[in-house]
């Protein structure tokens, strides 16, 4: 974790945070580290009616490959955590489309997962399909630096947020957590002691892939300028936004979305349907939700 707070950090608490705080709290990794912990056990993003131009994405060729270079930034003034995570609905049903923030992202009771863990629950190879195509997805939001854009060179040295997916994130989680012994753990996060972040993005089975990706070795951004820096940490974007209560409707609403979508089908249920703890999980396989929710 990039900033000091009182839970992560085991600091005092302070009204607000300065550039000097921020770079000397830099040597508290492991806080970071934990909060990897936090969401290791609980497609990408949601459709809008506009494009938001806060955030950066990668331009693709005519054959879906890409290139850039990023730097993943500490968390913004008075914020804890550098991303935030989101998980979402995005299907279509008789009544049209449902595309909605999950309220299990705020750990909430959510509709669709109810309506899910019900539909898997009943044996029926048909409801499980059904759960399948509305399953919820992940989605991660950060703060980052363009070190490199060759197909849009105007938003280098400008910092954007940037919405990613489970399979990018787990590379930061990779370098953070390294498997083996003779791996240093890095903060992809911090000014000084992170690194970059080459992005290659391919088309491999009519599917966007991302394992080419990798982080370069540790290096300063910006040479390490404070001056500089500072400037970049004062333009990034709240992220808190992203996971304020505002942003989502409330369970009541969801639901009256969610029944009108779904109207007029007849999933094929069996007898009475047994309540579980759920379970969900965020890998990209469209059966590892479901598995897990078997084996509750």
């Amino acid at each position: 974790m990039i900033l000091v707070n009182k839970n992560i950090y085991n600091q005092h608490k302070e009204n607000t945070m300065t550039f000097a705080t921020l770079k000397k709290s830099r040597s508290n990794f492991s806080s970071l580290q934990k909060e990897l912990e936090k969401i290791k056990s609980p497609g990408d993003g949601e459709r809008a009616s506009h494009i938001d131009e806060r955030f950066w994405r990668p331009e693709l060729d005519k054959v879906g490959n890409g290139y850039a270079v990023i730097r993943f930034l500490p968390a913004p003034k008075d914020e804890e955590v550098p991303w935030v995570r989101i998980f979402n609905h995005g299907f279509q049903g008789p009544g049209g489309w449902y595309i909605e923030n999950s309220l299990t992202t705020l750990n909430k009771k959510d509709p669709v997962s109810e309506a899910n863990t019900a539909l898997w629950n009943s044996g029926v190879e048909a409801n499980k399909d059904l759960a399948r195509k509305r399953k919820r997805r992940l989605s991660y939001v950060s703060n980052v630096y363009v070190v490199s854009d060759s197909k849009n060179p105007q938003n280098e040295g400008k910092v954007f947020l940037f919405k990613f997916g489970k399979k990018i994130f787990d590379k930061i989680t990779d370098r953070m957590n390294p498997q083996f012994e003779d791996e240093k753990p890095v903060n992809p996060f911090d000014f000084w002691e992170g690194a970059n972040f080459k992005l290659k993005i391919r088309k491999v089975e009519g599917f966007t892939n991302y394992d080419k990706s990798e982080f370069d070795n540790p290096d300063a951004l910006l040479k390490g300028d404070d001056k500089d820096l500072e400037t970049v940490w004062s333009q990034e974007h709240s992220l808190q936004e992203f996971v304020s209560p505002k942003n989502f409707k409330s369970y009541e609403e969801l639901k009256a979305r969610f029944d009108k979508v779904v109207g007029g089908e007849t999933p094929e249920t069996t007898a009475a349907t047994t309540t579980v703890t759920r379970k969900e999980d965020d890998g990209d396989s469209d059966m590892s939700y479901f598995q897990n929710l078997a084996e509750d």
